[in-house]
């Protein structure tokens, strides 16, 4: 099969289009022929060699996939050869065959082209397990979403709409963005190049702050976010672009009883994964359905393109999802 393998770590240009041995399902797994898969941050921290995959993933990169079942392993009695599937893996998506757990899977709804197929479960789930799962956001509760035009931004900022529609939307862009976030739905768009977005939090709500924080810059913002952050608020971390290292006063951390949260998605056990995974779809897929949520394909690149497409990725010159196209005879759009 072909596959984007790497001469070693580095920048985009250790990428490259290589021959790999066909992956053969265990129990419980699927072999999927993919039709796309998309390009994600964690995907650049992994060619850098920073991110290793879960003890017994694949090392190929790609954490999510559209495609068809081709296998079904023993056991698996949910899907069938032939099935239309997306859903997350542990690594292995830039391939023209993927393994996947069958219990971390979703059916591709009738109205979704393949492209926006491969834009869902890493960032919408993302999104929506760092949200609405945990904390817990509930209508009527605001939140600051940090990451203008990223994938993971914009699928809360559509997630919050469909959901929360009466939670008041703070998000923070650069200057080049600011106009498309306010469009998709955000209640302020702040000028982080520009404007110092905990004065401008407490100017807005006049000094109570949001109840949600979703940040992936991490170290530089934190003082910043726990000013911004309400009394019980919650600070959920899902990267640290920015930094590692910061001070923190926990004084005000206690008298204000704010919770800071740690979470990553793609290490977690495979049973609790599939518990993630089904209340997403419960509460989310039908949206997809019937296109009260339609995800933000950037650009569709052809899978011997996948450096330029991380190139763009890290660029951030991205509005939504960038997608490569693994398989060049199915129309993906």
């Amino acid at each position: 099969m072909k596959v984007v393998l790497q001469k070693s770590y580095g920048d985009a240009n250790v990428l490259y289009l290589g021959e790999g041995e066909d992956p053969v399902p265990g129990a419980g797994q699927v072999l999927i022929r993919v039709v796309t898969t998309s390009v994600n941050r964690p995907d650049i921290v992994q060619r850098e060699g920073n991110y290793p995959p879960p003890k017994g993933e694949s090392d190929v990169l790609g954490l999510e996939v559209a495609g068809i079942i081709a296998t079904v392993g023993e056991g698996v009695t949910k899907w069938q050869e032939g099935d239309r599937v997306m859903g997350l893996v542990g690594g292995g998506a830039y391939a023209e065959l993927a393994l996947a757990w069958a219990s971390h899977l979703m059916p591709v709804p009738g109205r979704l082209s393949w492209a926006e197929a491969a834009c869902i479960c890493e960032t919408y789930i993302t999104a929506h397990l760092n949200l609405f799962q945990c904390p817990g956001l509930e209508n009527g509760q605001s939140a600051l979403l940090h990451g203008g035009g990223g994938g993971v931004n914009t699928a809360a900022i559509q997630l919050c709409q469909a959901l929360n529609p009466d939670s008041p939307l703070f998000v923070t862009a650069s200057a080049k963005k600011t106009e498309r976030v306010a469009a998709l739905g955000a209640t302020h768009v702040i000028n982080y190049q520009s404007q110092d977005f905990a004065a401008v939090i407490k100017d807005l709500t006049k000094g109570r702050g949001v109840d949600v924080i979703l940040d992936h810059i991490g170290a530089p913002y934190l003082a910043s976010n726990l000013k911004s952050l309400a009394i019980n608020g919650t600070l959920v971390l899902i990267g640290v672009m920015g930094g590692v290292k910061s001070e923190l006063n926990l004084a005000q951390l206690m008298v204000r009883r704010q919770k800071i949260v740690g979470s990553v998605l793609r290490p977690r056990p495979l049973a609790e994964k599939a518990r993630i995974i089904a209340r997403f779809a419960d509460d989310v897929l039908n949206l997809f359905k019937e296109r009260q949520i339609i995800p933000l394909v950037d650009q569709v690149f052809p899978l011997e393109d996948v450096c330029k497409a991380h190139q763009m990725m890290e660029s951030s010159e991205h509005f939504g999802k960038l997608v490569l196209q693994v398989d060049q005879t199915q129309d993906v759009q």
